[in-house]
This record gives structure tokens, sequence and C-alpha cells, in this order.
């Protein structure tokens, strides 16, 4: 006699072999397609359209899908939230609630089992670029539910390869063949790396400024090249900020674009650093944090602890 449970849902059949090489292949044949620049050529027109839709897109991503969707860290209009989704979502990395809820997952259990990017548990080469291409593709409607309330953004999630098909099709119609091997093709591949660099990457080098219980690290080099996610342990120490560059001298673009659309209220509510974390951070800077814990381990031994 079988037994139900009300309300069981049945767990997704994990993807077979043919199926995770299906759902690589559009990520395979769009690195193929940048080598139709040598039958097409190259023209000023594709190179600048290439550069300016990786840093436009590369902010979308890092302050729509990752400092908004994911971690609410300032608040926006409902029309301007849209236009967030869209423009990130015209990066090709899957939906706007697909991204944000996996990341969320990814915080919650940074470097142990259930992060579906770790390299740390597994290969570089997974944490970089084969987990998508395992059981990832439904979207963990449980973590997203205060964005997943809103249908246009639902809409978007289910047909996320929209937006991207509607760039890649304006890039021909601009500047032609070019412009889609280049502006579209190249943008598109240069910004997928970009952002898998922040997983695989700064989990294994860089500065570990804050015991964060995994193996999140501060990466000059990722920070320049993603607009400010580099700082990749400040945000892993303290997740709220919208701001993930700590100090001035931590270079984070996203966060000063964010700012200036505050001023002009397009953005609001931009949740920053507290001082007892930057003066935490400063410490630990100037050695003073390693000192004390190390003070607190010999008074420990001697007995002197509370």
């Amino acid at each position: 006699m079988e037994t139900t449970v009300l309300g069981a849902k049945p767990q997704p059949r994990p993807p077979t072999v043919a199926e995770q090489w299906r759902n690589a292949s559009v990520f395979v044949l769009s690195h193929v397609a940048v080598l139709g620049a040598f039958w097409s050529g190259v023209t000023w027109q594709a190179v600048v359209l290439c550069f300016s839709l990786l840093l436009v897109r590369q902010w979308a991503v890092t302050a729509g899908y990752h400092r908004y969707f994911s971690h609410r860290t300032y608040k926006t209009s409902r029309a301007f939230q849209f236009l967030l989704a869209l423009f990130a979502q015209s990066s090709s990395q899957k939906g706007v609630l697909w991204w944000a809820a996996h990341h969320r997952v990814h915080h919650k259990l940074s470097d142990q089992p259930g992060d579906v990017h770790s390299p740390v548990l597994n290969s570089f080469a997974y944490a970089h670029v084969g987990w998508i291409f395992a059981d990832t593709e439904d979207t963990r409607w449980d973590k997203i539910r205060d964005f997943a309330k809103y249908p246009e953004l639902r809409w978007l999630n289910k047909y996320w390869a929209v937006p991207p098909a509607a760039l890649a099709v304006a890039c021909l119609l601009i500047a032609g063949w070019p412009g889609l091997f280049i502006g579209f093709f190249l943008s598109t591949v240069l910004l997928w790396h970009n952002t898998f660099l922040i997983n695989s990457l700064t989990h294994v080098w860089g500065a570990k400024r804050f015991d964060t219980g995994d193996e999140s690290r501060n990466n000059m080099v990722t920070a320049l090249l993603t607009l400010g996610e580099g700082w990749h342990n400040n945000h892993h120490h303290y997740q709220s900020s919208c701001r993930q560059g700590f100090y001035w001298w931590e270079i984070d673009v996203t966060y000063y674009v964010l700012k200036m659309l505050s001023w002009v209220g397009l953005v609001w509510d931009i949740r920053g650093v507290p001082e007892h974390v930057l003066e935490e951070g400063r410490r630990r800077d100037s050695g003073e944090e390693d000192l004390d814990d190390r003070d607190a381990g010999t008074g420990e031994k001697l007995g002197l602890a509370a």
C-alpha cells in the first residue's frame, strides 16, 4: 500500500548526458560564433558596440541580478526594476528569478555541500561553467518569493532568451555581420567569463580580510573586470551592503553609478557599510585583530578568559 504525502512535490529527474550536452550547445556555439569575424571582418563600429555592450550589461548584471534582486541592497521603482531585469537578461545568463534564487543558495551554503558552484568542493572548471549544465534548470521559487510576485518578472524568467535574442538581431541591423559576431557574441562571451570568475577565481585567489567561514577572497583584477564584484570577501562578510569595495582604494564602479542614479531619484535607500564593520577591516589590515585573537587564545590557555 502506497502512502501519499499531501503537498509533496516529485523530485526533478537529473538531466541525462544528452540533455547536458544540449544545454551546453548554446554556450559552446556562442564561443564558436565569435570566429565568424574571420569571415565578416571587424569594423570599428562593431568594436565600439562590443565594449559598450560589455560595460552596460556587466553593470546590469552586478547592479541588477546581484545587488538588487539577490541582496536587495537598495530600492527602486517597479518600472526601473523591470528595466534592470531586462538589461541583465540581455547577458544571456538565464532568468532574473533563476539567477537570484541560485545566488541566495550560494551564500547560505558557501563552500559547503549544496553550494552549486564551489571550487573548494568541485573542480575549478566545474565552479566556473560546468555547474550551469548540471541539475540547475529549475528556478528555486522558495528562495525568491519576494520578487516572484511580479508577473512581468515571472514572464521574463520564463522567456529568458527573448532579451538576448532581440539584442543579437539589433546588433546585426546596426553593424551588420561584424556587429553580430563581435558586437554581440564577443561581448557576451567576455561578459560570461567575467561573471563566472567571481564563482571560481575569487574563491581561490586573493586576500582574506575577514573570517567568513568560506574561501571567499578579495581580488583586484576581478574587481576591475566586473565593475566592483571582485571584493568578494568583503561581500561575504557583510552581504547587506550595496558597496562591495569597502574603502576608497577598493574601486567599485557599480556602486558609483548607483550612487549617481540616487541623485536623480531612480534608486534610493542605498545600504552602506556600518562603521563597526569598517573598523574591523582596518584592524585586520593593520594586524591588530590577529594580535587580539592570539592574546585571547593565550589567555584561555592560562585560564584568564572570562
